[in-house]
């Protein structure tokens, strides 16, 4: 069954991920970097105070995310996508209405949560959970809803704030996805609740952080977010280091986007045919290799390499993630799981930019730090194999 059968007979699940994935750029970190400098003026934060202010919401949305993920294992998908668009909705209000700075930050906290953390781990969780042989092309039709916003989003805003004000731009987006939200939750078929909130929550299901195999594993799929993150924020360190320009960078930024395409398409067919585990040993060796090409050449060319080498991994990771943690730990406790990870995820890449900023002051060069990345990469892969070769044979109890 290819791509098109499944979009025919299962639009409606594939549309709530899908739809869950583009809503969740809302809080994704490039579209709230977008209004850095309006939102500081708006709440009157200097830069500093709204890295400090962003970085402390960011981890309290992680800790968030380990309490209230794991709910998405008893409660229904509808009623759970229901609450997180509510919060969001109140958590917009809060930072673009609010005259107090508190409000406003805490706001744009409850916006990272339900945006970057909710609404993503609902997209990768239906969509891995409500297919079984055609588990991976799922997940990769649900995934483009990311690249699909971090493609559109960017120029948008651009042209929408010569004649709005970004509090305007902003309502304007939740009212742009709310009509389809609306449609879903009133006419669309979805899937019950899938299991029973667990009584004893100590002794029922998988407890990710005190097993050793997910900190094995745990590297390898933090290594491509975490070193991507800290590209992000110091883009004119890197295009610096590298003899190249900021205008390039934005070219190949848009060049990143569009190669999440293939790696999210390509990666959901390859998952069906040879499993996650065999591409997970894999798919971060165009990333490496780009990295290598550019710190081994630089110039312009290994800024492109580097962004799509990381945009076509990228596209990848969360397919192979939620296939590993289900062949792993299985797809009833998926959402516990995947908590663990998105939280995991969320500290790292918050903790990430305080790291290198600090290791940049203290006078490390950026090559240095790019060596620096290229071998977390390699330990990473190297810590995970032992897991890998356990989840090619069978499950962890």
């Amino acid at each position: 069954m290819g791509y098109r059968t499944l979009l025919r007979d299962h639009r409606s699940v594939l549309g709530i991920a899908f739809l869950a994935m583009f809503s969740s750029s809302l809080g994704q970190s490039f579209f709230i970097g977008l209004f850095q400098a309006p939102i500081s003026q708006h709440l009157g934060l200097s830069v500093g105070q709204f890295g400090t202010a962003y970085a402390v919401v960011t981890l309290v949305a992680g800790f968030c995310m380990l309490r209230f993920g794991p709910s998405i294992d008893w409660i229904s998908p509808r009623r759970f996508a229901i609450t997180i668009l509510l919060c969001l909705v109140a958590g917009v209000a809060l930072l673009t209405l609010t005259p107090w700075w508190l409000f406003g930050v805490i706001g744009l906290g409850i916006v990272r949560l339900c945006g970057q953390g909710m609404l993503t781990h609902l997209g990768n969780t239906l969509a891995a959970r409500e297919f079984t042989t055609l588990r991976g092309r799922a997940m990769g039709l649900a995934s483009l809803g990311m690249p699909l916003g971090e493609a559109l989003l960017p120029p948008l805003v651009a042209i929408a704030l010569v004649w709005m004000s970004w509090q305007s731009f902003w309502w304007l987006f939740c009212v742009a996805i709310a009509l389809p939200w609306l449609g879903f939750i009133a006419f669309a078929p979805w899937a019950k609740a899938p299991g029973v909130k667990p009584t004893q929550r100590s002794t029922s299901g998988p407890r990710p952080f005190r097993d050793k195999y997910f900190w094995q594993l745990l590297p390898l799929l933090m290594s491509l977010p975490i070193t991507m993150t800290g590209l992000f924020i110091y883009q004119a360190q890197l295009t610096q280091a590298l003899d190249s320009s900021l205008g390039v960078y934005a070219f190949a930024l848009t060049g990143m986007g569009i190669a999440k395409l293939p790696g999210a398409l390509l990666g959901g067919r390859w998952i069906d045919k040879i499993g996650p585990v065999r591409l997970a040993r894999y798919y971060l060796l165009p990333y490496a290799g780009a990295m290598l090409f550019a710190l081994l050449i630089g110039g312009n060319i290994s800024v492109w390499a580097v962004m799509v080498g990381g945009g076509l991994a990228m596209g990848a990771q969360e397919l192979i993630a939620s296939g590993l943690l289900i062949r792993l730990w299985g797809v009833e406790h998926l959402g516990r799981v995947r908590s663990a990870l998105s939280a995991s995820m969320v500290f790292s890449t918050g903790i990430a930019p305080a790291v290198l900023g600090i290791a940049l002051d203290a006078g490390v060069t950026f090559h240095a730090i790019l060596i620096g990345m290229l071998g977390f990469i390699i330990a990473a892969w190297a810590l995970a194999q032992g897991v890998l070769r356990i989840a090619k044979t069978h499950s962890i109890p």
